[in-house]
């Protein structure tokens, strides 16, 4: 899909950045081009090899489930709070050790004796992504300071992060025809590289941020225990004790978090940022966009291989129209939000993915392949567009100071939808005798879960002048407006 954006804390007691020369830029600029290209191809490339890796450990669905979902929790869970670490250690060096982390962390996935293993090492990789992102925006911050220079490379970041969601599902497939332990393997030499050329940028300044432990904790279980108890009640059923036991912990420290922000010094997601209708309604559409488009991925890499027999590299290739396409989807959006505003392109959105959608239920299971193919188009490009117009609204609309915040959070909750819609539809179709059934109705539930966020979108407007005029003080951003 597109480019998350990124959760950059606010700074507190800064020191200005020493200046940058050129020849520390340019070093900065690849490594940071590299790195969030590699995070991007890992976030594709794992769904096209899911039915080898499955055959390679004789896994079952819960074990699919949990190697894509280890690392999208804690992709979400982190990125709540890597801002913060960034600024507080330093944007090159929390950029250093978080794709540090996730380069081990692949080798330990494609050495993976087990499942549990592999597991395990998805998670770590999840949280070493999550610190990736955030500082890779700080870095280029600080190493570009003119504005039209870093405009320059912010836009060369996003267009490397599309490149490689785009080369994600075709490498998967390329590497899965030699052995599906490739695609965790490719990351050490990019990786590799991307270190050697972050030793030529200059340190980053330290900051003093403060750091919420325990709503991270209450945040990383929170999200934990909630998957869990979800892909088990598939496969077990939601009476059994441990997912009753899964269930009881998300509610607890579910609970232990709202404590944590309201009564903490320094909470890692101010309530009143949430209390604003247009940060709350964000969170929902960033979540429902995510269920779609992240549900059909995952559902549509089983589903060619294991309905229409078609090769890993096969499957690859067929995600290639969508995903190239997405990859030219945020200046569409960004040209539609400046003439119409921001509320169009992000309806729009909302509405390709669930026409998408509702077209492929209506897909029998004998239908062609370049059908389901033509179909993933709407599906990628309104989620394009529909989370970059999301995205710009966000940090537009939020107080300068809560932009890091917003965007964290925003991002967390999106990859919550991805990593809960995997857990609910991996459930549905866990019986491959009724593989295309299940399907149809994971399909039908991404497509509604969609469909009412754009009715909230469309509610918002309607609802904005009738607020009083104490809903459009500073407590919070004003309504949407398009």
């Amino acid at each position: 899909m597109s480019t998350p954006a990124s959760p950059i804390s606010p700074q507190v007691g800064a020191v200005s950045p020493p200046p940058r020369t050129t020849s520390g830029a340019r070093p900065a600029l690849a490594a940071v081009l590299l790195g969030f290209f590699t995070i991007m191809v890992d976030a594709m490339i794992v769904n096209v090899a899911l039915p080898s890796i499955g055959r390679g450990f004789d896994s079952g669905m819960t074990g699919l489930q949990w190697v894509v979902d280890g690392y999208t929790l804690a992709f979400a869970a982190f990125l709540l709070s890597a801002g913060a670490v960034s600024d507080r250690i330093g944007a090159r060096q929390a950029f250093a050790a978080g794709l540090g982390l996730f380069v081990v962390a692949s080798a330990v996935c494609a050495i993976a004796p087990n499942l549990g293993v592999l597991v395990a090492a998805r998670l770590v990789q999840g949280a070493g992504a999550a610190v990736v992102v955030p500082s890779s925006l700080s870095l280029l911050r600080e190493t570009f300071p003119d504005p039209a220079a870093r405009a320059r490379a912010i836009a060369l970041w996003g267009v490397g992060g599309s490149v490689g969601a785009a080369a994600g599902p075709v490498a998967g497939g390329l590497l899965t025809l030699v052995d599906w332990r490739m695609i965790f393997f490719v990351n050490l030499p990019v990786g590799a590289v991307a270190l050697l050329l972050l030793r030529r940028a200059q340190p980053s300044p330290r900051q003093e941020v403060p750091f919420d432990w325990i709503g991270q904790v209450a945040a990383v279980a929170t999200m934990g225990a909630l998957t869990y108890a979800v892909i088990e009640a598939g496969a077990d059923g939601f009476g059994t004790g441990r997912v009753l036991v899964a269930f009881a912990l998300a509610i607890v420290a579910a609970a232990v978090y709202l404590v944590a922000q309201v009564r903490g010094r320094h909470p890692m997601t101010p309530l009143p940022l949430l209390r604003s209708r247009i940060m709350s309604l964000s969170v929902a559409i960033g979540f429902a966009l995510n269920v779609g488009f992240y549900g059909m991925i995952f559902l549509l890499g089983l589903y060619l291989q294991q309905v229409h027999g078609l090769s890993a590299l096969a499957t690859g290739v067929a995600f290639l129209p969508m995903t190239v396409l997405t990859a030219f989807m945020g200046p569409v959006a960004a040209r539609l939000a400046t003439r119409f505003g921001a509320r169009m392109p992000v309806i729009s959105g909302q509405s390709l993915i669930t026409a998408g959608l509702l077209a492929m239920v209506a897909l029998p299971a004998t239908a062609p392949v370049w059908l389901t193919v033509l179909l993933m188009v709407p599906v990628g490009a309104g989620g394009a567009m529909a989370v970059t117009a999301l995205t710009a609204l966000v940090l537009e609309k939020v107080p300068a100071e809560r932009a890091g915040v917003a965007s964290g959070v925003l991002n967390a909750a999106r990859q919550l939808g991805g990593a809960l819609a995997v857990a609910v539809f991996g459930a549905l179709v866990a019986d491959r005798t009724g593989f295309v059934s299940g399907l149809h109705t994971s399909l039908l539930i991404a497509a509604a879960v969609v469909a009412v966020s754009v009715v909230a979108t469309v509610l918002l407007r309607t609802r904005a002048p009738h607020q009083t005029p104490a809903a459009s003080t500073d407590a919070g951003p004003r309504p949407l407006e398009g």
